[in-house]
């Protein structure tokens, strides 16, 4: 093939797969303001609310390790396009759901499409930056962020004037148009069905899990973040209500900026140093968010841990698919179920010991656990894509 036809298909795969992180992202995020309509729509206590988001979270794990057996057989691209077209109705099931006997297994639907399609398009992504040999996976879980806000802005607008059920409908038709003008330009692996075993296993690699495990501790405090720092602000640094939620919009803010502009931090000082120095940014940020007199210090240390943790995980994802003798998508698989586990699983433990010790000594501790990730931080060599 021609070079510059080569180029021009992996720069359209490169925006083709940003896209896919938008859509997915954008589907995530048309479902939080439907939460508080579900909720009345069904009748059911917060408790309740909380054991089917938590069926949301299962759903999503339980695809994930499935997820390397079906790109090593089909490739990314057709991967990404099969769970697609179930996501694009996914959050319409939901909204049809009359009771809590069908909008439970309709949550678990939606968080396995939304799971796998979760994998394998940061597998595609892996392929992509092998194809243009630098850095596009923390630019892209930024289109993931950009999706999740235009979701969440569009979504309260279209309930509040015309309902749940009509916005579910738009988000839908929304959905399939993106798809179906982006996907087909996704690019996929070399022969993938003639390099990898059709059946489904784990990872022999002990470094995939290393570094999964680095995923898990990186996700852990975006999760601590989303789920209990207006909580915190409000009970233990005397915080009202408005400001309280500033701690996850500022910290959610500067993450979004710094994936847009971390590609080029990684691609200029390599993949370990970036991370070396996320790692510290983030414990930092969330050191003085513990210990903060007040809370508008809380919230500009929660912003500055933002820029840190912002692209840890996308490095780490990089490290896992380019492991060498291992399906990246097999890897990814793995390192995406352990490191979503932080944010799905790993709050509502975090909400049971903070109500016991109060939530200043569970960011302290999670301040800790970014410093782990710095002094692993040199299993990320892999990230770095051969620009030879």
């Amino acid at each position: 093939m021609d070079a510059s036809v080569y180029l021009r298909k992996a720069v359209y795969g490169r925006w083709a797969v940003a896209c896919a992180f938008f859509f997915n992202g954008f589907l995530v995020g048309s479902w939080a303001p439907q939460i508080p309509v579900f909720m009345v729509r069904l009748g059911i206590s917060e408790f309740t609310l909380g054991l089917l988001i938590l069926v949301f979270g299962v759903g999503a794990l339980a695809a994930m390790p499935w997820c390397g057996y079906l790109i090593s057989r089909f490739g990314s691209r057709a991967v990404v396009k099969g769970f697609a077209v179930f996501c694009s109705f996914s959050l319409l099931l939901v909204a049809l759901a009359p009771n809590v006997s069908t909008a439970a297994p309709a949550l678990f639907l939606f968080g396995a499409v939304i799971g796998g399609m979760d994998v394998a398009m940061n597998a595609n992504a892996v392929e992509v930056e092998k194809k243009l040999s630098r850095a596009v996976m923390s630019s892209s879980h930024g289109f993931w962020s950009l999706g999740g806000f235009a979701g969440g802005a569009l979504g309260g607008l279209l309930i509040e004037a015309h309902g749940h059920l009509a916005h579910a409908l738009v988000v839908t038709l929304i959905a399939i148009l993106l798809g179906m003008a982006t996907f087909g330009y996704m690019i996929t692996e070399d022969s993938p069905a003639a390099q990898e075993k059709h059946k489904l296993e784990f990872p022999t690699n002990p470094l995939i899990y290393l570094i999964g495990l680095m995923a898990l501790f990186s996700m852990v405090p975006e999760g601590s973040v989303l789920d209990w720092a207006a909580l915190y602000l409000q009970q233990e640094r005397g915080a009202d209500i408005a400001t309280a939620g500033f701690a996850f919009a500022a910290f959610s803010g500067t993450m979004s900026i710094m994936r847009f502009l971390g590609d080029g931090v990684r691609n200029r000082f390599g993949a370990v140093k970036t991370l070396r120095y996320s790692a510290l940014i983030g414990a930092t940020g969330m050191l003085i968010a513990s210990v903060a007199p007040n809370s508008w210090i809380a919230i500009l240390a929660f912003a500055f841990a933002g820029l840190g943790i912002a692209n840890m995980v996308p490095i780490a994802f990089s490290a896992a698919g380019n492991q060498k003798g291992t399906s990246s998508g097999v890897a990814l698989s793995m390192v995406t179920l352990m490191g979503y586990s932080g944010i799905l699983v790993a709050p509502s433990a975090i909400g049971f010991v903070g109500g016991r010790t109060g939530f200043g000594p569970v960011y302290m501790v999670l301040a800790g656990l970014l410093i782990v990730v710095f002094l692993m931080s040199n299993l990320a060599k892999s990230a770095d894509v051969d620009r030879s």
